[in-house]
């Protein structure tokens, strides 16, 4: 490959789908979910529906599609159009990508918000690195309050929007993490240095 813009831009591109398929790999095999996985027969009609789309496909195909699909958490009840965001921007490689999103219903949802958020800005790309970092601090988040009504991630997203609409622009990961911490210790709840909200 020539040692020039558009073959460094490709390497760059092509590390970073490395990485997402790293992430992706991980993430279905991980056991420790914070949030419990959707019951697998929620998803026996959907893994049919999903079968059915062409790959890689956008948000918006993936909602037009299958968005009037439910399924049943231990959260409550959702619809696949309320945890992915419904845009062009969003791609999704495989269904497995989409499967991963909607077994953390609440964390899907609340990067639904932000990533349509994101649209809202001009010149801002939301790259995958800030992605994972924004839903890692919303993971961490509901493990701490897993019992309350996922107020914290409530609360962050609102932050996030709210930041993106005043400032036209995303906030840092690290922002986001040190408010989500901001959060957490002026509602009682401990969080170390070395945790990853401990910015």
């Amino acid at each position: 490959m020539a040692d020039n813009k558009s073959g460094r831009d490709k390497q760059a591109q092509d590390a970073e789908n490395r990485q997402q398929e790293r992430e992706l790999a991980t993430e279905l095999e991980r056991g420790d979910e914070v949030e419990p996985p959707v019951d697998p027969a929620e998803l026996t009609g959907f893994e049919v529906e999903l079968e059915a789309l062409t790959f890689p496909a956008t948000g918006t195909a993936v909602v037009a599609a299958i968005g009037d699909h439910e399924i049943e958490s231990t959260e409550g009840r959702y619809s696949i159009a309320e945890l992915l965001p419904e845009t062009d921007e969003e791609t999704f490689d495989s269904p497995d990508a989409i499967r991963v999103q909607v077994q953390r219903p609440t964390v899907a949802a609340a990067m639904k918000r932000v990533v349509e958020a994101s649209e809202t800005v001009r010149n801002t790309e939301f790259s995958w690195s800030q992605r994972k970092a924004y839903e890692k601090t919303f993971e961490e988040l509901k493990a701490i309050d897993a019992d309350d009504d996922d107020e914290g991630i409530q609360a962050i997203s609102d932050w996030i929007t709210e930041r993106v609409r005043d400032k036209e622009r995303l906030p840092s990961s690290r922002a986001v993490r040190r408010e989500a911490a901001k959060f957490c210790r002026t509602n009682g709840y401990q969080v170390r240095d070395d945790e990853w909200l401990g910015v």
